[in-house]
This record gives C-alpha cells, structure tokens and sequence, in this order.
C-alpha cells in the first residue's frame, strides 16, 4: 500500500524503519535494486539515553539473539523455533537445596475434552531459574487440574500459583481457590502472542539463566516447536513454563509503587 504513494512526482522515495526481524517482506525489500540500507544500534543513541538503560539490556539479553536483533539492528536468520536444541541439551543441572520464591504455573485448556492443562513449577534462586517439575495433564476436570495445581504447590512450598485468565477468567481463580491452595493464586492475562511472550524467556536460555533439574522430553519438544508452526496443538506446557519463568525472572505483571514521602 504504501508504494502507491510512490506514484506521483518525479523522484518518489520511500523510507522504511524497523527492527529487522528475518521475515520475507523485509529480506525481499533488501535485495531490490537501488535499495539503500542503513543500520545503527542501539549503542549508537546512547547520548540520549538514561545511563543505566544499555547496562540493564545488556544483562538481560547480552549475547543473544535477541540483542542482535533489537539491540544492534542485525537479521538473526532462523528457522523459525525461538528455544534451539543445543540450550537446551546444556540446560540440565542439580536442584539447589533453597529458592528464593518458588511459582507454580497453569496455562488452563478451553475445554476437558481439548488440549492438556499446562502445570509447570518453577523456582529462583540468585538470578536463575529452575525448571522443578512438569505435571500437566490431559483429560482433566476444572477441578481435576485445580486439584492436581495445589498439590504441585503443596509439594514444593510454592509462594504463588500463576495462573492464566484468558480462558475462563475469574472460574480459573475459583477453582483453584476452592482445591484449598497454600499460597496466593495470580491471574495473568496474555496481551501478546505466545512468540513474543515467549522471547525474552528464550534470551534467558541462551544465557544459561535457566536450568532444567530434570529430564522433561514433552516439555522441551513443545518449546523447540513454539513459534515454527510445526507442533500440532496447543503448547500448554511450554506457555506454563513461560508464565512461570516471566514471573520470576522479568517481572511480568507488577505495577508501579507510590510511596508517601
């Protein structure tokens, strides 16, 4: 559409600015005949930025695929997977003996009959995340999956359960409620696609900032699948694990404090 204002005029250009993310659009528009392309990272603007703003993308995405391409302006080429299997053959590692806070997340199906019921404990500990268990389960009850979240909870002393409210809303808090939780239930709400939910989770597993403290094939064949179209069904357990993995290690959800001075 926009190459139709190109129509009048004796010399009509057209400037496009954008992260370049490796879709076809773009890589067709680059290769086109007297096409110029500029690049300019993010480190180029540092004079107006606020000083700690590099360091902290730095820690959070520094050395990653991420940072390449939103931070220095490169086209990352991939097949489309965000987790690729060598992160997560070096994943694996011992449970730490203590956590700092420990979350149980639910991503619940539409319907009992449908997609499984993603249930994934997660805990964090000085700055790194570790995948605990995988209990998610097919065929369940509302009350079968709320049942079977608080006895994952109750297992690993869990400071929340984090639960997703785009489907169902206040029943998924209900009926976790009533299966009688030890801890706070949070529901969170998906406003972006499970790609870019799932983006900064996959930094964190290029960095080495997660680790698995066990064998969890399902729940790894669903986060090499995420985002390539190739899976077949809903990846319940990988959006689990990106809830819980989020609310330990970014932040997702918490407002702003005002405190009276």
């Amino acid at each position: 559409m926009l190459r139709f204002g190109l129509r009048l005029g004796e010399d009509p250009r057209l400037v496009v600015t954008t992260t370049p993310r490796p879709i076809r659009a773009l890589k067709t528009l680059i290769a086109e005949p007297g096409v110029a392309v500029t690049r300019a990272g993010t480190a180029a603007n540092a004079d107006n930025l606020a000083p700690a703003f590099l360091s902290t993308l730095q820690a959070l995405y520094g050395g990653t695929r991420l940072a390449a391409q939103e931070l220095d302006g490169v086209i990352v080429e991939d097949e489309g997977g965000l987790f690729r299997a060598e992160d997560l053959a070096r994943c694996r590692g011992a449970r730490p003996a203590r956590f700092d806070r420990v979350v149980v997340a639910v991503d619940p199906p539409a319907t009992a009959t449908g997609d499984a019921c993603g249930i994934v404990v997660v805990g964090r500990l000085e700055g790194r995340a570790f995948v605990l268990a995988d209990r998610s389960a097919k065929g369940l009850s509302p009350n079968g999956w709320a049942r079977r979240a608080v006895i994952a909870a109750q297992e690993f002393d869990a400071h929340a359960l984090v639960a997703e409210a785009n489907q169902g809303g206040d029943m998924v808090r209900a009926v976790l409620v009533q299966a009688d939780p030890p801890c706070a239930v949070k529901l969170v709400r998906a406003s972006l696609g499970k790609r870019a939910r799932a983006e900064p989770v996959a930094a964190l597993y290029e960095q080495g900032r997660v680790v698995h403290c066990g064998a969890f094939p399902a729940l790894e064949e669903e986060l090499m699948g995420l985002g390539t179209g190739d899976l077949g069904h809903s990846p319940d357990r990988a959006d689990a694990l990106v809830w819980a993995v989020s609310e330990l290690m970014l932040g997702v959800g918490r407002a702003p404090r005002l405190r009276a001075l």
